[in-house]
């Protein structure tokens, strides 16, 4: 790829992902003596952003947003404060090209973006733990969404006598997914990984213990992230990564590693869950009835599937899981958008209908507006 940058002092933000089409994009932040930078951190209304300067720190009170889907977050490209400014503030950001998502735990219905601008989301599953396959595809399926490219990584390889049917397993539960097993011990994968990641823009994700800062600090040839040992008892990790933390590797590109994620929820997935169950999806094409429930219908092609062995039970079991889950989540989203734009409405009218008693002199100036 060629760069013709205005500012040679860009060149710095290159081994961070940035190219002429973030440059092109930055220029009318640039007009405004903004300067561009990446976020590798965020802590409490802080972030440290990597800058042509190198890294510094900036408050992000400027762009606290109420759509919680647009709160600053690692990888993102910020315009920020130019130097020698004393707190240095992030003023915008880029717009992302894409992120991971996933629905928080809360009642609100709402997403959380764990990362942006990710050329590549790795699910990092641990081979000293039993391999739980409906998880890996819930991973895959928001990595599939997230508008970056899947990958799983099978870590701790060394601690597994054989891993061929392990490899299988997880190759069946995500087709078309390039699946690389990996040891951070005896270096098994790492060169496939480097291949891989070069130049780009990963986030590690999984549950803790999944071993993604012991590889953080394998692809990056230093020791930048804390690790400890997992515990005997279930293979779990102890959460020792706290915030989402970019590393550059040696040669360009970056991985973030990330907090392990005691659960992930569905957001918005109807078109990952098409891409990682494809077989079923197919197969429900190939259905008498368009609206075929795969239960008792007759000429159903996915229950064919089933009766000849070409379908596993525990693959359309957690096909139709995932696709109520998301199904639900998706209701939830809808009802929360409706109650929002009925309670903007009330408002609103309440508060014309204030002004008109106004103008009439009817003293609706000392109501309450609610």
């Amino acid at each position: 790829m060629s760069f013709s940058f205005r500012d040679d002092s860009s060149h710095a933000l290159v081994p961070f992902g940035w190219d002429d089409v973030w440059e092109a994009e930055f220029v009318p932040y640039a007009e405004r003596g903004w300067v561009p930078g990446r976020v590798v951190r965020v802590d409490r209304g802080l972030c440290d952003v990597f800058t042509a300067e190198g890294l510094v720190r900036a408050d992000t009170e400027y762009v606290v947003p109420k759509d919680p889907m647009s709160v600053v977050c690692t990888g993102d490209w910020a315009a920020l404060d130019p130097a020698g400014r004393d707190p240095r503030f992030v003023r915008e950001l880029l717009p992302r090209r894409s992120r991971f998502v996933r629905s928080t735990s809360s009642k609100r219905s709402e997403g959380q973006v764990l990362a942006a601008n990710l050329d590549h989301v790795a699910v990092c599953v641990s081979l000293a733990a039993e391999l739980d396959l409906g998880r890996l595809e819930r991973f895959v399926s928001l990595a599939w969404e997230s508008g970056g490219e899947p990958l799983v990584v099978l870590t701790k390889a060394d601690l597994v006598p054989d891993t061929t049917h392990l490899l299988a397993d997880a190759v069946a539960a995500a087709p078309g997914v390039p699946v690389v097993v990996a040891s951070a011990e005896t270096g098994e994968g790492l060169d496939d990984l480097h291949e891989v990641l070069a130049g780009g823009s990963t986030v590690l994700l999984g549950q803790s213990g999944a071993g993604k800062s012991t590889l953080t600090n394998a692809l990056a040839g230093v020791s930048v992230q804390e690790v400890q040992a997992t515990r005997d008892a279930d293979g779990k990790g102890r959460h020792t990564t706290t915030t989402r933390d970019m590393v550059p590797l040696p040669g360009g590109g970056v991985v973030i590693d990330t907090p392990g994620l005691r659960g992930v929820g569905l957001w918005d997935a109807e078109s990952g869950l098409g891409q990682v169950f494809a077989e079923i999806e197919e197969l429900a094409g190939q259905c008498r009835f368009p609206d075929c429930s795969h239960r008792a219908e007759p000429d159903c092609a996915v229950l064919a599937a089933l009766e000849d062995g070409t379908l596993s039970p525990r693959r359309l079991d957690s096909y139709r899981k995932l696709l109520r889950e998301n199904a639900w989540i998706a209701s939830r989203t809808d009802q929360r958008l409706r109650a929002e734009m009925r309670r903007e409405w009330k408002q609103r009218s309440a508060a014309g209908r204030e002004m008109y008693e106004r103008k009439r002199g009817g003293g609706g100036g000392h109501r309450r507006v609610y």
